[in-house]
Order: C-alpha cells, then structure tokens, then sequence
C-alpha cells in the first residue's frame, strides 16, 4: 500500500510538470482517521499510532489525530511545520479562500491558509468537537489542552463514562484526570450538549437518552 501511495503521488506530480502548473497547484495529504485494525493490517507491527492511544473509531488521539502535508512550491516554504490544530470541516473555507471566493456562513470551519503559509494563525476554534454513533456511542472535545471523552453515551447512566486528560503533560491519554476536576468536567458536559444537532440519519441519542450523567 505504500509502495502504490508513493507512485501514485509520483504520477501526480509528474504530470502536474508535464502541464506546466506544478508551480501553481497546491497538493494535500491527508488521513481520514487513525491507523485502522482491518484487511491484515496489524497495527502493533508498524506501529501506526506511535505513541497515540487508540486507532479508527476511538475517540482518543490515535484515532483521529491524522497526518497531514501540503506542497505548494514557491508558496509553501520546504520543510516547514505548522502547530495550528484543523480538523476536516476547516478545508472548505481554505480553499473558498484560496480561490477567491466567499465563505459559506453555514460552516463552522475555519481557513488554514496562514497557517499552511507560515503566517500567524489569529483565528482560530474556541473547541473541536466529535461523535461516534457506533459502539455504543462516543463523544470527544478537545479545549486547549484539555481533552474530553464520553463512552456508552447509549448506554444506562451507570454504563456511561466520562474521562478527561490533560495532553500537554499526557499526550498519550493514560491518565484520568476526570475525578480531580468536576468543575472543569461539568463545563465540558454542557458542551457535549450544545456543541451538537441530533442527526436523523444516524442519531447518537434517542428522545430519553440526551441527559448527560457524570461518571468516572
């Protein structure tokens, strides 16, 4: 799988050459989730997640912390590394700007663009906020450096678990904070709420499920 990632990115950019706009086009690379546990692939024996706890369909940094690259020759400068957190609905409105043409209003994405151009970042999100109807239901948001997580969101309050971590001393989420800091847990539960519209589709709640009860 690698070796056909690598050329078929090789096609890509030989024909970007060929047409004579290499210098004009602006290639990401990008993952959709974390490392999965499917298809043969054995997660453990290339080390995926590195030092990121969980993979595809957790909540925890291994499963939607994903890589991202961008190239833009002569406009992104080689080698350079960005800090700026994104998530997937801020590519819209970066490429709206790019393009020169006006952001949508109903999006809650942000452009990236200053980012990917080595500028300062000055807008950025207050919080960025997941969910996972399967499995029971999950819940992640991720505040600062703070990280909260909602497991069996589906299920009997006493089935339900909320976990917080703290990423700047425990990047690897193995500590839970989330009994040494109610306060904090409380805030993040009322986010859990009103971060989110119930999808019809595939909804995370039913009518008597959306109480959010504190467990750790």
């Amino acid at each position: 799988m690698m070796r056909n990632i690598d050329n078929s990115m090789g096609m890509i950019f030989a024909k970007l050459k060929e047409l004579g706009i290499d210098n004009k086009t602006l290639v990401i690379f990008c993952s959709d989730n974390g490392p999965h546990q499917e298809g043969g692939h054995v997660m453990e024996f290339f080390d995926s997640n590195g030092n990121w706890r969980g993979m595809k369909r957790d909540m925890y940094e291994g499963g939607i912390r994903t890589p991202f690259i961008a190239r833009w020759p002569g406009t992104i400068k080689p080698n350079s590394v960005s800090g700026h957190i994104a998530a997937f609905w801020d590519v819209l409105p970066t490429f709206c700007e790019i393009a020169g043409v006006e952001i949508p209003e109903d999006t809650d994405g942000i452009s990236f663009l200053p980012a990917i151009l080595g500028n300062k970042q000055t807008k950025t999100h207050d919080y960025l906020y997941w969910e996972f109807f399967e499995q029971g239901g999950k819940q992640a948001i991720l505040k600062g450096d703070w990280k909260a997580i909602r497991l069996n969101v589906r299920g009997k309050a006493e089935q339900q678990v909320t976990e917080l971590y703290y990423l700047k001393t425990d990047p690897a989420e193995t500590k839970n904070v989330a009994g040494e800091n109610p306060d904090l847990l409380n805030q993040f539960n009322d986010l859990f709420i009103s971060a989110r519209e119930e999808f019809k589709v595939t909804p995370l709640f039913s009518e008597d499920e959306k109480k959010v009860e504190t467990n750790f």
